[in-house]
């Protein structure tokens, strides 16, 4: 089973930049995307419903803001769209398939701009987690977290200590989840390098990605049950339709 995630950044955008065709050449089972910045109802089928997809979508209240979709090319059981608080709701951040074993979810994250807002969010959506782990259901969870963990998730990570995304509070949070609350970062699983990042803040299309400053602030994460079953996981630093790149993730498991 192959799935992956990506931060599109305004769906219609990425849409002009090649996303579709990108979508077209993964053959994945599950395409998680993230900040849509559109109302799914002003879409056109073809961003709806590619060939070989089934497109599921959340739509922010406000205007060309947040957004999370699905696309699978198996039809989920059942679809659950939020998770109930409406910080998270409201703002479109949580998107679940469910199938007969397991869920997949489009997940996304405040990113900080109003910080205190992020930390409220964390609060709550930590109680979530912390209830998702004690069910005997297991969860892949896909999307940006806007949170590097490690020194080796970010490039200049001595100058960004007090820069929402890498604030000890924030990484904090982060070694709970990977720490007590059970989850595995699943990334991490099978690749241990440092300069293996997900957004580039001030990219530049002129210069490689592999030569710029980035953050690896996206991930994968599933329950401790699902470890043995990560078989491979990249980053696909050559898609270049969003600041974005896409996070893909092999596991030994069918749908």
């Amino acid at each position: 089973m192959k799935i992956a995630s990506i931060n599109v950044n305004g769906i219609r955008e990425a849409v002009e930049r090649g996303f579709l065709d990108w979508l077209a050449d993964q053959d994945a089972d599950v395409v998680c995307v993230q900040n849509l910045k559109a109302k799914s109802f002003d879409l056109d089928d073809s961003i709806l419903y590619p060939e070989g997809y089934e497109g599921y979508f959340l739509d922010a209240e406000q205007d060309n803001f947040s957004g999370v979709g699905l696309y699978c090319r198996k039809i989920p059981k059942a679809i659950m769209y939020g998770l109930g608080f409406p910080e998270c709701d409201n703002e479109a951040r949580f998107l679940q398939a469910d199938y007969d074993r397991f869920s997949i979810a489009s997940f996304l994250m405040p990113d900080g701009s109003d910080y205190a807002a992020k930390q409220a969010f964390m609060a709550q959506y930590q109680e979530y987690l912390s209830k998702m782990a004690r069910k005997r259901r297991e969860y892949i969870i896909c999307g940006t977290w806007h949170i590097a963990h490690k020194t080796v998730d970010l490039a200049n990570w001595a100058d960004n200590q007090t820069t929402p995304g890498f604030k000890p509070e924030e990484r904090a949070w982060m070694d709970q989840m990977f720490g007590p609350t059970g989850f595995i970062d699943t990334f991490r699983e099978v690749n241990r390098d440092a300069g293996e990042y997900t957004w580039w803040p001030k990219l530049d299309q002129d210069v490689p990605r592999s030569r710029q400053e980035g953050w690896r602030i996206d991930y994968q994460i599933v329950g401790p049950n699902f470890r043995r079953h990560v078989v491979d996981a990249w980053i696909d630093r050559e898609a270049t339709f969003s600041e974005y790149a896409p996070l893909i993730i092999e596991y030994d498991l069918d749908l």
